[in-house]
């Protein structure tokens, strides 16, 4: 496609003037401070001209619509010089009843040079547009008189109760001085005798008890004329010397033919004589394309708002358009590009500045990972910078960490912290490191930063998926279910597919982006972890715990995980509850690691007497953790919320099998009767897997050396070397992009 860098510029510019123009519309629904009750000022103006006067002369225009090329630019000039005294409209004077249509209309009418009144009808109160009536010009129904003539508006659109209004009208119509009396309403009382191109029961006034009051009233007092719009047409009829009107002219979709036309009506008053014209407006259509042109001046007359619609119509239109010809003319390869060559950038040392929301001394399995691929990079020669919070313990100096001070610590322990990411010495610091790749591994606060310099730097950015966020509902102050089903997943879509690329630790990760619309290259790579580590332990220290947590002659179940809602550690809790009263082989829980729920969770260990059976060790410094998994003979996992569970590798390494929750990140590194169990969130299967474990020491020790064999091929060297490939080949696709987007 030539010129992308063009049509992307197109495609904001429009989304923006969009933005900008929907904005302008909202600014007319809230700012209505303009003009209100303009009905009071035009009667005041009627009446200081007229006075008492008996004769005088009016026009009556219908279906007004907010039309620019009909009314505005033919009807309001000819009007202005047609010496009529006032104009009335009979009804639907806007398209809706939206602000920017009323606000419209009070424009065009300014161009009036006489007085005007109008009538409630159908159009004016659609969209809530009632109250704007009401507050801009006045009551629903009203009436005033000049000289012995009387004007009645009623408003037939249900608003307003007909028999309140029938009571009102009886009074006006038993006092009424001995002169005309003129009736608008928006509804037409008598079906046209014209047959209609669109014809539907609710274009007339549709309550029968209204209807046949309301004529016993005009019979009965010979109301001289009925106007009412809501046809786009001309129609009179005359019942019992009543002249009953209909017009609808003055813009909007008309037919052009011998009963729809543009035009209005001129009403002349002498005394008790009325005489009524139809002023019939030309418009030139020749005959054989009367319904093109009527089709154009109803297209005209939508841009009610002149320039503003139509400039908004026009860069909707655009922008719609460019998304269509993304869609369907430019050709798309969902496939790798096969021809990347990212050799260059394989042998040569690389700068990665990483940027993350949390960060040792603060443990979890984002900070240890962050950590182990940091000191891998390094043992490869490439150059590492981290961006991360400070915390009260970490280290004195630190080589390659930049730390920024928290503006707000979330968590009774200050687990999740928001670090002062408008600091400049942050952008200083990076620029200065001058790095060739970004690396984030949180899709908010931090991570946006990351992406933020990267887009500025021009170098790739890749996101590194760890933490399945619609589980972290209960530390966003938001409604639980709106985060959990609709802001978590968006939130992750949008960040990913801005990104140059996504790390996800295992297949089912992969699957979880690609279902919830994430387009960007995707690369599976497990977290690798330190497997040497955990196969060599003291033996007094091992004997020196057993003593201090009373574990002789006990089978042990260790559990890692931070103690936070998400962890699912109540589940754990109910097993234990379980499994002291289901199995005969004595067994005791240690519980790893540290959170906002310890205190809850130790209250509840105690209420139901569990403290025999489970252990709140607290944290446990990392390298102290071989020690602790290999006091435990099975390792057991309940949390749902790991996109691949590096504590369950590390007790694999440690000879520990697992029985774990089936989630995301446990579906692909347990496999079932051979290193553990994965098991439906059902306490009954959960707690079978145990007891077989727990009881069979022979099936046990068979499932524990496949468990260390299987963690054997995830070692952090292999880790970090896999990601410095990803490094490249980032950097290979983003260089070839730069290329062919040059002019």
């Amino acid at each position: 496609m030539k010129h992308p860098r063009l049509l992307k510029w197109l495609f904001y510019l429009n989304l923006t003037i969009v933005g900008f123009l929907v904005g302008y519309k909202l600014y007319l629904n809230l700012d209505r401070s303009e003009y209100n009750s303009v009905h009071t000022e035009q009667l005041r103006t009627l009446q200081s001209r007229l006075g008492s006067r008996d004769e005088f002369r009016f026009a009556v225009v219908g279906n007004i619509n907010n039309s620019v090329g009909i009314f505005e630019k033919r009807i309001i000039p000819t009007l202005n010089q047609s010496g009529v005294d006032f104009m009335v409209s009979a009804g639907n004077a806007v398209s809706g009843g939206g602000e920017d249509k009323y606000r419209a209309l009070h424009g065009t009418l300014s161009h009036l040079q006489i007085p005007y009144l109008l009538t409630f009808g159908e159009q004016e109160h659609e969209d809530f547009g009632s109250f704007r009536f009401y507050e801009h010009f006045g009551p629903y129904f009203y009436n005033f008189k000049l000289g012995h003539s009387q004007f009645i508006f009623l408003d037939s659109t249900g608003k307003t109760p007909w028999r309140w209004q029938i009571e009102w009208l009886k009074g006006l119509l038993n006092d009424a001085p001995p002169g005309p009396v003129f009736l608008f309403l928006g509804h037409p009382v008598y079906p046209v005798e014209h047959d209609l191109l669109f014809k539907r029961k609710d274009q007339y006034l549709q309550d029968a008890a209204f209807r046949d009051a309301l004529l016993g009233l005009i019979h009965q007092h010979d109301v001289s004329a009925v106007f009412s719009a809501n046809l786009p047409l001309y129609s009179e009829q005359t019942h019992q010397n009543t002249r009953f009107i209909t017009t609808g002219g003055g813009g909007g979709l008309v037919l052009n033919d011998d009963i729809s036309f543009y035009h209005y009506v001129n009403v002349a008053v002498s005394g008790r004589d009325v005489e009524i014209t139809l002023e019939r407006l030309e418009v030139g259509q020749h005959p054989l394309l009367s319904t093109l042109e009527s089709l154009w001046f109803f297209i005209y007359s939508l841009f009610y708002v002149g320039y503003v619609n139509f400039i908004l119509l026009v860069s909707a239109f655009t922008v719609i358009a460019i998304k269509l010809y993304q869609r369907i003319v430019v050709g798309r390869d969902y496939y790798p590009d096969f021809d990347l060559d990212p050799t260059p950038w394989q042998d040569t040392p690389l700068r990665v500045a990483m940027f993350t929301n949390n960060y040792l001394p603060f443990i979890g399995g984002v900070p240890l990972s962050i950590e182990r691929l940091r000191r891998g990079l390094l043992a490869l020669g490439n150059a590492v910078l981290v961006v991360a919070p400070r915390y009260r313990r970490q280290e004195p100096e630190e080589s390659g960490v930049v730390r920024v001070h928290s503006l707000l610590t979330l968590g009774v322990r200050g687990e999740f912290r928001l670090p002062n990411i408008f600091l400049k010495r942050i952008r200083r610091a990076v620029r200065e490191f001058g790095p060739d790749l970004i690396h984030v591994h949180h899709p908010i606060w931090m991570g946006s930063l990351g992406l933020w310099l990267a887009r500025r730097l021009d170098i790739p950015s890749v996101y590194t998926y760890h933490t399945r966020l619609e589980h972290y509902a209960h530390f966003v102050p938001l409604p639980g279910a709106l985060f959990r089903n609709l802001i978590s997943h968006g939130l992750i879509k949008r960040f990913a597919n801005r990104c140059s690329g996504v790390i996800v630790p295992t297949n089912s990760a992969e699957d979880y982006l690609r279902m919830i619309g994430v387009k960007t290259p995707i690369f599976v790579q497990p977290t690798g972890i330190d497997y040497e580590r955990f196969q060599t332990v003291e033996n007094e220290t091992l004997e020196r715990l057993r003593r201090q947590y009373s574990l002789a002659g006990k089978r042990v179940l260790i559990s890692v995980s931070r103690l936070s809602t998400e962890k699912n550690i109540d589940f754990l809790l109910d097993a234990v509850a379980r499994l002291k009263n289901q199995t005969v082989t004595p067994f005791h829980l240690l519980m790893i690691g540290d959170g906002h729920e310890r205190h809850r969770l130790q209250q509840r260990i105690e209420q139901e007497a569990l403290s025999e059976y489970v252990t709140l060790v607290g944290a446990v410094a990392p390298e102290d953790m071989p020690t602790y998994y290999r006091l435990g003979d099975l390792f057991v996992f309940a949390s749902k919320s790991e996109t691949q569970g590096m504590v369950i590798l590390e007790a694999m390494a440690a000879s520990l099998p697992v029985v774990a929750v089936r989630s995301s990140g446990i579906d692909d590194v347990v496999r079932e009767d051979e290193n553990g169990y994965k098991t439906p969130d059902n306490l009954e299967v959960w707690c079978q897997r145990v007891t077989l474990l727990l009881e069979d020491e022979v099936h046990r020790q068979r499932l524990s050396e496949r468990a260390q064999s299987f963690a054997q091929q995830y070692s952090t060297d292999a880790f970090a070397h896999n990601v410095r490939g990803i490094y490249s080949w980032l950097m290979a696709a983003h260089h070839q992009q730069k290329n062919q987007s040059r002019w």
